[in-house]
């Protein structure tokens, strides 16, 4: 098996240290960056990595900051010797209704979903021209980037920007071969993003604690919310060269709730 190497934004816990169990075990080398604070988490992930036979590294970032975006990639590219795929998972997700959405909750969420997106899109299509390789790029969206959802509104926003600018990307990076694509998760069901989101439907709607998430569960056709094996089951595929010929997408991993 031929060693590649990747990079995951917000890559110590969740969603983004799933991928990272996938991918070692289909031959990657494992660049982790998040924040500072997360590093003793980024650690477990890291002894996971190791126990697969892979390399894992972890690197500081706020993906907020485009010299750190591209100082990140560059030290993955050093420390693991090559590069080969980027995940700009990294993300936040704020609750409120239109009239409560305060300007700091709407610059952070840009900041973090779009601007570190862009950034991560920038630093990796740089390292590949650089290397002569042609790398995938994986990106976070949400179902709620394709169809708005009440209370989501600077998410839905948020994320309807990440399918735009992969699509974009793909375009402009399709001569270079490489490959920009961006996954759409449904509500994952192990995250805290549950509990805000009832508790903000709750005050909206009256319903007790708990129901809304029942009713939002009742509305998909598969019966259960995702799962973060579910979304890196999808990204290990797109990293794979039976992908190869696939850029420009975006795919709901939602059990069917938006169909």
């Amino acid at each position: 098996m031929v060693k590649k190497v990747a990079l995951i934004t917000g890559g110590a816990q969740g969603i983004g240290a799933e991928i990272a169990r996938h991918l070692s075990k289909s031959g990657y080398d494992i660049a982790l960056a998040d924040l500072p604070r997360q590093a003793s988490k980024a650690q477990a992930v890291i002894e996971e990595i190791e126990a697969t036979g892979q390399t894992g590294i972890f690197v500081p970032l706020d993906v907020t900051d485009q010299q750190q975006v591209f100082q990140a990639v560059d030290t993955a590219a050093t420390k693991l010797h090559g590069f080969d795929l980027m995940i700009n998972n990294a993300g936040i997700a704020k609750v409120d209704k239109i009239d409560d959405i305060k300007p700091q909750d709407l610059e952070l969420s840009f900041k973090i979903n779009v601007f570190g997106v862009l950034y991560g899109i920038q630093a990796a299509a740089k390292k590949f021209k650089e290397l002569k390789v042609p790398g995938k790029i994986i990106s976070a969206s949400s179902i709620a980037g394709m169809r708005a959802f009440p209370i989501w509104a600077t998410y839905s926003a948020t994320k309807a920007a990440v399918i735009n600018l992969t699509q974009a990307a793909a375009k402009e990076l399709a001569p270079y071969k490489i490959k920009v694509n961006a996954y759409a998760p449904g509500v994952v069901g192990t995250t805290g993003m549950w509990d805000a989101i009832d508790t903000k439907m709750s005050e909206i709607n009256g319903k007790p604690l708990g129901q809304n998430r029942k009713d939002f569960i009742g509305t998909i056709p598969l019966g259960r919310t995702v799962e973060p094996n579910d979304i890196a089951n999808l990204v290990t595929f797109l990293a794979s060269d039976k992908a190869d010929f696939i850029t420009g997408q975006t795919y709901a991993v939602d059990g069917g709730g938006i169909i």
